[in-house]
């Protein structure tokens, strides 16, 4: 199973619409994992279009959104279980991946998905897979812009991230 990974797409304040190059890459994957600050719901539906969505809320989405997808969730993708969170919350002290970690603490998952900080993040914690795709449409401080891909197979995650310079 091909899983696309996005956070931090920020559509209404940063950008007009998902760059090309992510909406080609998740027009091949089986499912799209969105781990918050969608700011619109035009992006669940954009993504929709391409593949199966799963997602959570982050800390610049709305009621609605919130009300829609939670903010905190494990879902189970052959039989691997991922834990998703923004990463604002819980706070730990200890960064978006130690806030990350925290949410997930005493919980039985392989990989924990987050985003928040639009740093991309690859680390393997003990037992368990941390990843943040970084942003696709908001780099801040980092070079490129990001979204990251996972494939799973017979129980086994690995993950990846696609850099790129442009948003267009």
């Amino acid at each position: 199973m091909k899983v696309g990974v996005v956070s931090d797409t920020h559509l209404s304040s940063r950008a007009k619409g998902l760059p090309s190059v992510l909406m080609e890459e998740f027009s091949k994957v089986d499912m799209i994992l969105h781990l918050g600050d969608w700011v619109s719901l035009e992006i669940y539906d954009l993504l929709a279009e391409l593949a199966p969505v799963e997602g959570i809320a982050g800390n610049n989405d709305g009621a609605e959104i919130i009300r829609r997808l939670g903010e905190r969730k494990i879902v189970t993708l052959e039989g691997v279980r991922i834990g998703m969170i923004h990463g604002h919350a819980p706070y730990s002290r200890k960064g978006t991946d130690g806030n990350a970690l925290l949410a997930f603490e005493g919980e039985k998952v392989d990989c924990i998905l987050f985003g928040h900080s639009h740093q991309p993040l690859l680390r393997q914690e003990g037992d368990i897979l941390l990843f943040n795709p970084g942003s696709p449409t908001d780099k801040r401080r980092e070079k490129q812009y990001s979204f990251g891909l996972m494939d799973i197979e017979e129980g086994k995650i690995s993950a990846r991230h696609i850099f790129y310079d442009s948003r267009e």
